[in-house]
């Protein structure tokens, strides 16, 4: 990958670092899900629209509409239904660990369905970044209690794992389709179910609707979802998965820091050591990748 597309993927980890923060700030205002359902179909439509706009084709044959539906299930329910309850049931520390398998969980797709396939030092690379995770989580990883913990869990696993084919699905079809228009649709597809989620079980006329609220919504919409998925998905086209993904192992960091920066928090022996690491997992990956041709549509490098 050359400087322009490290550096477009660390604004995309940026991105999406900021939108746990927006989420936690936007929450106390309406239910889990409504929020989540608000998200996507904002997103979803800002990048439909924008794409009609600037005369983008849409999608056609019956296999990239099928690849579209999985993704907006996987990415958009999946991931956004994990990311909205989990909190409700584990620490964050638990939560960052958990879900920060989805670049190890892809690596293992992105072998059997991509022809990426990562030698000993980039596997090893992977190894270190997630210990480098468990490292930043640490301190609170003790905190986990209650007996819906298991349901937590359970939540920012199926996060992970709808997020994780969903980037395999999303490499597979990049540069078949215009990428304003697959991930505007994708989040449109994945909204549906979760505003039936949402009316079976939520009364979304609580929204109380602040400008607090407004910001944490429009913020977590647009830069942090809409512009963040048509970024990722202009990368994909390009670089290949398990170089782009290892950089996933920085949201945490971003994370943590953004904590220090503006709420105060400390930095200890364990997260800094736990940072470097993953510092140096993510440059492993990219150092080495061997790419096994898999027939028409695949891009590699």
């Amino acid at each position: 990958m050359n400087i322009s597309q490290v550096l477009t993927i660390i604004l995309v980890m940026l991105l999406w670092a900021i939108c746990f923060p927006l989420i936690t700030a936007g929450i106390q205002f309406a239910p889990h899900i409504t929020f989540a359902t608000l998200r996507a179909l904002l997103a979803g439509t800002s990048l439909v629209a924008l794409a009609f706009v600037l005369g983008r084709p849409i999608p056609r044959g019956g296999r990239i509409w099928a690849i579209l539906i999985v993704v907006g299930l996987g990415a958009t329910t999946l991931g956004f239904l994990g990311m909205f309850h989990a909190a409700e049931f584990v620490s964050p520390g638990i939560a960052t660990v958990i879900a920060n398998t989805q670049p190890l969980l892809a690596a293992v797709l992105a072998s059997a369905f991509l022809g990426e396939r990562l030698g000993l030092i980039g596997k090893s690379g992977l190894a270190l970044g997630f210990v480098g995770i468990v490292l930043i989580a640490a301190p609170q990883l003790l905190t986990a209690s209650g007996g819906n913990y298991a349901i937590g869990v359970a939540y920012i696993v199926l996060a992970a794992l709808g997020i994780t084919v969903s980037n395999v699905l999303i490499k597979r079809i990049a540069g078949e389709v215009d990428a304003l228009m697959a991930m505007g649709i994708q989040m449109l597809i994945g909204a549906l179910p979760l505003l039936a989620i949402a009316l079976a079980f939520e009364q979304p006329q609580d929204i109380i609707w602040s400008n607090r609220f407004v910001f944490a919504l429009v913020g977590l919409s647009l830069p942090g979802t809409a512009l963040a998925y048509w970024l990722w998905f202009s990368i994909l086209e390009k670089a290949p998965l398990n170089r782009a993904n290892a950089f996933s192992f920085l949201v945490p960091i971003f994370g943590l820091s953004m904590g220090v920066g503006f709420y105060g928090e400390t930095m200890g022996w364990s997260e800094a050591g736990g940072i470097g690491l993953t510092l140096l997992g993510i440059f492993l990956v990219n150092r080495t990748i061997r790419i096994r041709p898999k027939g028409p549509g695949q891009v590699g490098e």
